[in-house]
């Protein structure tokens, strides 16, 4: 347990540079509810915090939900530092709980909510989570493959009745929390104490638990939300990607919170009719998504009818973003995208375009309270218009994977910096444009995803006989997965067969994995020495 309590970025130091930069000064003993909290002592408890679809709070009512999860976590006997698995849809219980967990001394887990019950095990059994909190339509995950030989407990189901599949005790949220208090003193946790955990997609093997410490939301507000979004206690912000990704939880929870504004919560698939809903009906001020969204947004039937008229900035992240999906989300809204770029380890963007400056298939400048620099592969710093892997230092970063020793060291450098693996260029001015990665690695819908694991998971399938699978770029820049198949029978129908594949892909992975193209051919171009030549097969 002295692990999880005890200052554990004493090995990383502390970027002083960053932090006078942005005039970064967060006492010994902070706890990071104070985000939402602070807005009672400033005399906002009657202002807007959460809208949307299942329902409005004002900052009061948030912090006595909070306050009321942060008692109930207590009372089931949890000790300092445990974690606590959130697997939560954007609703207002996904705040207060996280809210609650950390006011109270826990740890929560922000877990995808697409996540098989197999994987779901991996996160129980390397976190040592003592309790979960779960939407009801996700509780049938929680089964005894999910929970075996793990230290989780306790179930507590919000949003609706637990299904009768979930492994543990299973306790209803609603009447649960009415019988505790409304007000909780945070715990005296020290600011570079374990405040929250996020997980990597796991692309290259076994996810990875990103420690996130109790000022590194603080942090990336300051250095990210004040220089580039500029929020007002008037904004309504609205992120399609979800809380459980670091974007999203930035975007959603750490900005608005921070600046007395509120979040416009959408739960459910973010099909471009809802988002178009919640737009007229919720009127945002300043909307998140991804370039594959805006795409999709854009070419979708009821775009041209929909009112954009309350949104003042739209921002993007995690993919390259062309021409033609700035233009189109431009025609369609007037608003110009502000594109950036930010990793989980990092919690948020450190790298952005701004409202009134900008180079279209820039990442962007330098974020102030982040130190960046291009080195070639000897670790050696390289000028401008010349291509360098891109590392990145700044106090908001993960001090290190959580067990995984081995990956900390390969990710988090000498100092404190961390070595991306995304290859890039800076131009005279300062921009930097993205150029690939130093690895195999692409982004599919804004998330990692390593091609290999996709093609040993396909070459599993009983009626796959080999496979190649590769990335791609589509015209308008985004990548994709491609996989070449060979069949073990001939005479199928090739587009029952691809559709198979793709689900056969979903169920075992994670569903953003799924090759988007498939060809069938008899027979997989080899080298000499008998292996698959993959060059060929990239040019098929």
């Amino acid at each position: 347990m002295a692990e999880m309590t005890t200052n554990i970025r004493d090995a990383v130091p502390r970027d002083a540079a960053g932090a006078l930069e942005i005039g970064f000064a967060i006492p010994e003993r902070y706890n990071a509810s104070r985000i939402l909290f602070d807005n009672l002592a400033q005399g906002r408890g009657e202002a807007l915090a959460l809208t949307g679809p299942a329902g409005t709070l004002s900052y009061a009512e948030l912090c006595a939900d909070a306050a009321r999860w942060g008692h109930g976590l207590i009372s089931l006997g949890l000790k300092r530092g445990d974690r606590v698995l959130l697997f939560l849809d954007d609703t207002p219980a996904y705040p207060a709980a996280f809210f609650g967990a950390v006011r109270a001394g826990f740890v929560p887990l922000l877990i995808n909510t697409l996540t098989p019950p197999e994987l779901l095990h991996f996160y129980l059994a390397d976190s040592d989570a003592g309790a979960a909190i779960a939407d009801a339509e996700f509780c049938a995950r929680f089964n005894a493959e999910a929970c075996r030989d793990t230290a989780l407990r306790t179930l507590i189901v919000v949003n609706g009745r637990a299904s009768q599949n979930a492994a543990p005790r299973v306790i209803a949220a609603d009447q649960w929390l009415a019988q505790f208090p409304s007000r909780l003193a945070e715990a005296d946790t020290h600011r570079d104490e374990m405040a929250f955990w996020m997980y990597s997609s796991g692309s290259t093997g076994r996810p990875k638990g990103i420690v996130h410490l109790q000022h590194d939301m603080a942090y990336s507000e300051l250095a990210f939300a004040r220089n580039v979004l500029r929020l007002g206690a008037n904004d309504i912000c609205f992120s399609v990607p979800k809380i459980f990704f670091a974007y999203g939880f930035g975007n959603a929870i750490t900005f608005p919170f921070s600046a007395g504004a509120a979040t416009l919560l959408l739960p459910g698939q973010p099909k471009p009719a809802a988002i178009f809903e919640a737009i007229a009906r919720f009127r945002p001020t300043v909307f998140f998504g991804l370039p594959t969204l805006y795409t999709s947004l854009s070419k979708a039937d009821g775009a041209a009818g929909c009112d954009f008229s309350s949104l003042r900035m739209a921002v993007s992240a995690a993919e390259v973003l062309s021409g033609d999906v700035f233009n189109g989300w431009k025609a369609l809204t007037g608003l110009e995208i502000v594109e950036g770029l930010g990793s989980t380890e990092v919690l948020h963007v450190y790298l952005s375009n701004r409202a009134e400056t900008k180079k279209l298939g820039a990442a962007g400048l330098r974020v102030p309270g982040y130190e960046i620099a291009l080195k070639d592969k000897d670790g050696r710093d390289v000028g401008d218009s010349e291509e360098g892997i891109l590392w990145v230092r700044g106090d908001s970063a993960t001090p290190l994977y959580w067990n995984r020793a081995d990956k900390t060291a390969e990710t988090i450098r000498e100092g404190g910096w961390i070595y991306t693996g995304d290859r890039f260029v800076r131009d005279a001015d300062g921009f930097y444009f993205f150029r690939g990665r130093a690895d195999d690695l692409i982004k599919i819908s804004g998330q990692w995803v390593y091609p290999l694991e996709v093609e040993l998971c396909l070459a599993e399938h009983p009626e796959v006989r080999e496979c190649a699978v590769f990335a791609a770029e589509l015209p308008d820049r985004r990548m994709t997965l491609k996989a070449v198949v060979v069949m073990n029978r001939a005479g199928f129908d090739e587009s029952g067969a691809t559709r198979e594949l793709q689900d056969y892909v979903k169920a075992k992975l994670l569903p953003y994995k799924y090759p988007r193209e498939i060809r069938f051919i008899d027979e997989l171009p080899k080298t000499g020495t008998g292996k698959i030549d993959r060059q060929a097969v990239m040019r098929m």
